[in-house]
This record gives C-alpha cells, sequence and structure tokens, in this order.
C-alpha cells in the first residue's frame, strides 16, 4: 500500500514479506490522508466546471493499458485522482448543481457511508449480522413517523419497510409482488393479460420494470396529462382507461402514482386515484423518490393525504434527505406479499432464528442476496440533525426555489410554465419575448424550442451552472432545481444573472 516503494518488484515475496491489506496503523495514515482530500475538494468545489468538459474516451488517453504489476503509494494514487478523474466530473455536490434532482449528502450521511463500509456486513438475514436488519426496522419505522405514514406500513402495525438501491429496485419488487398475488388469483397462464398503468410524467423507472417482470409490452398503459392539471394524472382517465381493458378481457393489475415528477415535480392526486384502483383490485405503489423527503415538514405532509389507499410507497432518502447514494426507502402494508415473491430458502442460509419466524430476513425484501448497511447512514442523518433541523434544510431549499421564480417572474421575457410545488422551477424564454408574426404556430414553437436549448446549451457550457430540460406539453422547458447541500442564496442569484445574460447574447443576436 502507501508505505511500499512502488519500484519493488513482490514477484518470489515470500507469503511473510506480503503487506496486510489490513492494517489499522496504515489505514488510519492513508484514511486521514482520504479524509483531507475529500475535505480540499469540498472546500474548492466552486472552482470546477459544474459539468464537466471532457471528451469521450478521455481517460483512456491518461491511464496506462494494463493495472500495475507493483504497488503505488496512495499520495501517487491521490494525484492520478485530482489529475485525471476530477476534471472527469460532473460536480452532483456543487452550489450551482440545479440538474435533474439532487443526491445531497451531509458529514453525517458521508460519516455514516464511512461506517457502512468500514463494518462491510452482508445483512442478508437477521443472523448473519443482527444489527443490520434491526436498525433497518427501527430507521423506517423513525422515518415512517416523521411523514406520519399510516401505522399499517410500520413494523409498529403490521407492514414494514426496505432500503433498496432505488427506485427502479423498488417498482419491480412491488410489481413482482402484485403480478404473483393477481396470478394466484386467475391462474399463471393469464399472465399475458395483465396491465400496468402510468402517466405521461411517470418515471420511465416503471416502463424498465414492466419489462423485467414480464408484463405484455401492449399492456402497459401510458395515459396523459395536460397542463390545466398541471401535469398530474385524472382519475377521470385513469378509470377511463381500465374499463376499456376490463371491457377487453384484461386484467388491471399496478398502479404507479407520483408525488413530484421528474419533468415538472407534479403530484397525482392519490386519494382519487387510490379509490378507482380500490374499485378494481389494482396494487397502488406511490413513487415519492424526489418529493417524499419534503413530506416531513408539516406544509408539505397533505402532499401523500390518500396514501393510506396504497400498498406500497418509496422515497429516496439518498435525493433530498442529505443521505448519500444509495438509500431508497420501501414501505409495504403487508410483508407477505414481498416474501411470498422474493423467498428463497436454500439449506445453507438455514438458521433456528429464521426458522422461529421472529424475525426479519432482508433477503426476502428484494432483488438480490446481499445486502449493505444502509441504514447506518440513515441513523446517523436523522441522529446528527434530528426532525427540526432536517425540515429546516428542506425549507431553505424551497425557499431558494421560491427566490427563482420570483426572480423569472420579474422579467417579462421569461415565463414559469407550470407553479412550483417544491424546489423546482420550470421556465422558458415566452413565445411573447420573441416577436415572430407567423400562421404556423408550429413554427413559432418549434422557434421557441431553439431558443430555449440554446439558452440551456449556453448555461451549462459556460460550467458556472447545471441545468437540465424537459418537455411537457409539447414545450421544452428548463429546470432548475434546487437540493444540494452547499447551495445558498447567492448561488441562485448567480444562476440567474447567467440565465439572464445568456438570454441577451441569444435574443439581441436573432433579433428577437
Amino acid at each position: 500500500m502507501g508505505s511500499l516503494n512502488p519500484q519493488e518488484s513482490n514477484i518470489n515475496s515470500s507469503p511473510t514479506d506480503m503487506p496486510s491489506a489490513l492494517d489499522p496503523v496504515e489505514f488510519r495514515r492513508q484514511g486521514h490522508m482520504m479524509v483531507d482530500f475529500i475535505a480540499d475538494y469540498y472546500q474548492n468545489i466552486e472552482k470546477y466546471p459544474v459539468l464537466s468538459q471532457v471528451e469521450p474516451g478521455y481517460l483512456r488517453k491518461c491511464l496506462p493499458e494494463s493495472a500495475p504489476a507493483n504497488p503505488e503509494p496512495i499520495e501517487s494514487i491521490l494525484q492520478d485522482v485530482q489529475n485525471h478523474i476530477v476534471p472527469g466530473l460532473t460536480h452532483w455536490q456543487s452550489p450551482s448543481f440545479f440538474a435533474y434532482f439532487a443526491s445531497n449528502v451531509s458529514i453525517a450521511g458521508f460519516l455514516g457511508e464511512l461506517l457502512c463500509t468500514g463494518f462491510n456486513v452482508v445483512g442478508f438475514s437477521w443472523v448473519s449480522s443482527p444489527a443490520v436488519t434491526e436498525l433497518e426496522s427501527i430507521v423506517m419505522d423513525w422515518l415512517g413517523n416523521l411523514l406520519t405514514l399510516p401505522k399499517s406500513f410500520l413494523f409498529s402495525g403490521n407492514g414494514g419497510g426496505v432500503i433498496h438501491g432505488s427506485t427502479c429496485e423498488a417498482i419491480i419488487c412491488t410489481m413482482v409482488a402484485a403480478r404473483d398475488q393477481m396470478l394466484r388469483q386467475i391462474g399463471l397462464d393469464n399472465m399475458q393479460k395483465l396491465v400496468v398503468y402510468g402517466s405521461d410524467q411517470t418515471h420511465s423507472a416503471l416502463q424498465k420494470a414492466c419489462q423485467i417482470v414480464g408484463i405484455n409490452p401492449n399492456n402497459f398503459r401510458v395515459i396523459k396529462t395536460t397542463k390545466s392539471t398541471s401535469f398530474a394524472l385524472s382519475p377521470e382517465c385513469l378509470k377511463l382507461a381500465i374499463s376499456s381493458d376490463v371491457e377487453a378481457g384484461l386484467v388491471p393489475l399496478f398502479l404507479c402514482a407520483t408525488v413530484g415528477t421528474t419533468a415538472t415535480a407534479a403530484v397525482d392526486p392519490l386519494d382519487s386515484l387510490c379509490q378507482v384502483a380500490k374499485y378494481y383490485g389494482i396494487w397502488v405503489h406511490v413513487d415519492a423518490a424526489y418529493a417524499g423527503s419534503a413530506c416531513i415538514c408539516p406544509e408539505f405532509r397533505h402532499f401523500i393525504d390518500g396514501v393510506e389507499g396504497a400498498n406500497s410507497f418509496s422515497l429516496n432518502a439518498h435525493k433530498w434527505l442529505f443521505t448519500a447514494l444509495d438509500c431508497c426507502c420501501v414501505w409495504v402494508k403487508d410483508p407477505s406479499t414481498f416474501t411470498s415473491s422474493l423467498s428463497t430458502n436454500p439449506e445453507f442460509l438455514r438458521n433456528k432464528a429464521t426458522d422461529s419466524k421472529q424475525v426479519v430476513d432482508y433477503k426476502d425484501w428484494q432483488i438480490a442476496l446481499s445486502r449493505r448497511f444502509r441504514a447506518m447512514k440513515l441513523w446517523l442523518v436523522l441522529k446528527s440533525y434530528g426532525s427540526v433541523n432536517l425540515r429546516n434544510f428542506l425549507r431553505s431549499h424551497v425557499k431558494m426555489a421560491t427566490l427563482f421564480e420570483e426572480l423569472v417572474s420579474m422579467d417579462r421575457r421569461f415565463e414559469v410554465v407550470v407553479p412550483r410545488v417544491f424546489s423546482l422551477v420550470c421556465f422558458r424564454v415566452s413565445p411573447s419575448a420573441a416577436i415572430i408574426i407567423s400562421d404556423d404556430e408550429i413554427n413559432v414553437e418549434n422557434r421557441i424550442d431553439k431558443v430555449n436549448r440554446k439558452l440551456l446549451e449556453g448555461i451549462n457550457a459556460s460550467g458556472h451552472a447545471f441545468m437540465t430540460h424537459a418537455v411537457v406539453g409539447g414545450m421544452y422547458v428548463i429546470r432548475c432545481a434546487i437540493g444540494v447541500t452547499l447551495t445558498e442564496e447567492k448561488h441562485i442569484a448567480m444562476a440567474w444573472k447567467l440565465v439572464q445574460e445568456h438570454a441577451d447574447a441569444i435574443l439581441m443576436k436573432n433579433n428577437i
């Protein structure tokens, strides 16, 4: 490791000459260096272009064609990280990162990840590491209580929670549970009749889940949304789609409702949708990956009203709850639906605790057998900041989004496309800013889209901020998503100034 001479060959070394791969003294030395390196990275993060400026294939030109035969010191490895890796990073923790949805982190989240990796236990069953299972069960109830989820979703009721790696995994597992539950009622030969429902704003993870679970591609329903409902899924449209499928002899299976869609942070009306689903016996999964975290604040809790009618609910604590990747929190009302579909019981995993039926074996709540101690970092976040500070962190992001929305609204050349709900602002250069006289509305809209594409390209190429886009209702819109831990109001002001400067250049060049 770092204490060895990199020129020294170990080809003829005896086992007693081999360095220890886990020497505590050397770990302490290198660990201090690594923490210093990361702390320096955060201290200097604003010096880097937010969006990486490298070209495809850049890294292969920088690194050797084969792995080294002899060890290299940690000092030179960290220098390689600085010289070759950092330039190829898009800096998700930059205070000027406004793209996608944030994947924020905190000191507690980072240290929790360090403990998770440091212990490096594999908690597939209770007996394989009891604390892993029990802490996960406890923190999932803690977070569920902060959300005021119905008791039916908690271990303290008849439900329970598990930490997955991603929303995609959560949707796959819940859809498999729904599929098997339905097929036990109607017979395996009816698999091709099962239908899954979402909207044109539902995350693409739903389509991927359908492909993996084996849903007939012709039975994946994408229900159109409109600006009149702020791009939320209409219960009336859902009911019409279901009725049509039932008349055709198909079997409605699964609905994915969203709280905080990717494009515009739209909120589907859970209560009404769940009532429709209940009538037809459909499993409802609520995907609150982004916005679910905000619902620990009482003023935002109403956005998940009606969740009591759902079968499962998930949010990503690694998006907006200061817990590092990966940490997707999933609650299910009836855990037996998971274990019935996802359990395997090979002889080598048999043990008295499992046989007693008194413990949770999380291997039966997920796709993989192996699992990390993810609960450790969520536990550290909840303990280190407490619910009061977590709520205030979230509110500060919403406040900054409100500020950005106000700045957009004050400039008559721009429009806010949909009302801001959480910390995402969707805006564009407005049609009125482009004084175009044309009878062809399509060409006018294309011209406006072109202007906004150029604007976004200029913002991102500058390196001073990074935003992404969406297309909703036929409109190309720019998304400014606020949620990075380091972002302050000054960064919002700088981002808006950047937008205005690039808009000035584009509109003047086009004589608009």
